[in-house]
């Protein structure tokens, strides 16, 4: 697969490498109580200023979503090699973080669909899994959207998770 690939194009958003200037946006969405509810918890921002590289991570699979040339979230697509659930080992999994001030506006869905899309050229004929915790309504109604079906509910971090696939696109 070419990495990275030119910047994905949707109706109102791009997908795109990370770069410098999303350093404090990348520092904003780990720092977040409302982000990180399902997550295990935000990470200290401190902590995050130190560590962070001044130009984020850049690798196959992690897209920064853009509006209106700023930052509102994250999506990525890795393999799930080390996953604790046999349903989801060596399958591309998606993840998505986005800041509150863009949820509840379609951008998530947008923003997915058309990741998928890609990986859905790049990588013909794969499943792709999500996991989420089942309390969070609004990452289930995503997962739904984009043709994830129920595989399993298992317990993780004291909470009910929730694993669905996507079958390979046809």
């Amino acid at each position: 697969m070419a990495w990275p690939p030119e910047p994905i194009l949707t109706e109102r958003l791009v997908l795109r490498e990370p770069e410098a200037r999303d350093r404090a946006t990348f520092i904003e969405m780990l720092a977040s109580p409302e982000v990180h509810a399902y997550l295990g918890g935000p990470r200290p921002r401190d902590e995050l200023e130190r560590e962070m590289p001044e130009v984020p991570e850049r690798w196959p699979g992690s897209f920064v979503v853009e509006l209106d040339g700023a930052m509102i979230g994250q999506i990525l697509l890795r393999r799930a090699t080390g996953h604790r659930l046999p349903a989801a080992v060596g399958k591309a999994d998606l993840g998505y973080l986005f800041l509150p001030k863009a949820w509840r506006q379609g951008y998530a869905a947008e923003a997915c669909a058309a990741a998928l899309d890609w990986f859905d050229g790049a990588l013909p004929g794969e499943p792709v899994v999500l996991t989420t915790q089942s309390a969070n309504a609004g990452s289930m109604r995503l997962a739904a959207k984009l043709g994830f079906t129920e595989v399993e509910r298992f317990q993780a971090w004291d909470a009910e998770q929730w694993l669905g696939l996507r079958p390979p696109a046809t």
